[in-house]
């Protein structure tokens, strides 16, 4: 199975779930999105890996991790988004000390947290990212100034409009085609935690 490079295109935060922040991760030869739904500790966490500029008075749990294997000559050399199970993923960081190899098993959101600090990149199979990506159409006018340097840089928090008791109950009454339809409509407002849970009910009923 191939790898795809990701990079991190920003963090949004959710009115309509609380305390919970979708990961946005942008394939970095593509125009594919991979929203990843992740809690507020680890959303901190990144946000602060990416903006260089803040420094915490006391080190976080994935600092004090850094440290650690700074300390003991620990380098994390990737992290492989490597499977997703009813909408859940899974991570392994690859780290190495004195050239031997070794593979660790971590919730996706801390594997991510690391892979900032030690400057890894990260990975996903192709197989998921063909099952969960978001394809965004860009027309050319709204790829008019864009800087692809700036994908790497957490974008202002984003907020997600707040939607109806009927909306919220889930998609099952959709067809497959009204899904895809609302799919992309969600895609276009940047209301990615809608559609994380439409993207999850095609899954379902594709696999």
């Amino acid at each position: 199975m191939s790898l795809v490079k990701l990079t991190i295109k920003g963090i949004s935060y959710s009115q309509t779930q609380n305390g919970a922040y979708a990961l946005i991760l942008n394939e970095v030869d593509g125009d594919r999105k991979l929203p990843i739904v992740i809690g507020a500790f680890e959303a901190q966490s990144i946000a602060i890996a990416l903006e260089k500029e803040i420094k915490p008075p006391r080190p976080l749990t994935h600092d004090l991790f850094k440290s650690f294997a700074d300390r003991f000559d620990i380098v994390i050399k990737q992290v492989i988004i490597h499977k997703l199970v009813d909408g859940v993923f899974y991570s392994s960081i690859i780290c190495e000390r004195d050239k031997i190899e070794e593979i660790i098993d971590a919730r996706t959101s801390d594997a991510i947290a690391l892979a900032l600090r030690f400057h890894a990149p990260i990975f996903t199979y192709k197989n998921i990212l063909d099952k969960a990506g978001i394809y965004l159409n860009a027309n050319p006018t709204e790829l008019e100034g864009h800087n692809p340097d700036e994908d790497g840089v957490l974008s202002p928090p984003e907020t997600f409009g707040m939607e109806s008791e009927e909306k919220k109950s889930g998609y099952a009454k959709f067809s497959l085609i009204e899904l895809h339809e609302l799919l992309e409509t969600a895609v276009q407002d940047e209301d990615y935690e809608k559609a994380v849970r439409i993207r999850d009910e095609i899954s379902k009923r594709e696999s």
